[in-house]
């Protein structure tokens, strides 16, 4: 299983930027994806959700500002992200949600992952 992640870069306060994440080595369309975040120094935190039925869910940091969407028929996941601030600032990885005994927001509930986008956001 391969997810390659792209997208990120270098924007100022209130840009806009949309990351995709190609997937393969599995089936796609049966799989929930995710996008978490990790800051220079802090832990990785849970973004968006796609579960595979169509209903989405995001931290409440991102809520209004960023969409998680999906082609399936491209293996691909994206995050649309705007108004953007400073805290956004992070690498961003894309994962495939595999484990039923853990729940979305949990890191723990994803066996494969991309290889991160950096994403800075300068004031």
């Amino acid at each position: 299983v391969q997810l390659q992640a792209c997208g990120g870069g270098l924007v100022q306060t209130g840009a806009s930027l949309r990351l995709s994440c190609a997937v393969s080595g599995l089936a796609f369309s049966t799989h929930s994806t995710a996008w978490f975040r990790q800051a220079v120094g802090k832990e990785r935190e849970f973004v968006a959700y796609f579960r595979r039925s169509g209903h989405t869910y995001y931290a409440d940091s991102v809520k209004g500002r960023f969409t998680i969407s999906r082609d399936n028929a491209k293996n691909t996941v994206y995050l649309e992200m705007n108004n953007l601030k400073p805290e956004d600032t992070a690498v961003y990885y894309c994962a495939v949600h595999t484990s039923v005994l853990s729940t979305y927001p949990n890191a723990l509930a994803y066996k494969y992952w991309g290889q991160g986008t950096q994403v800075t956001v300068s004031s």
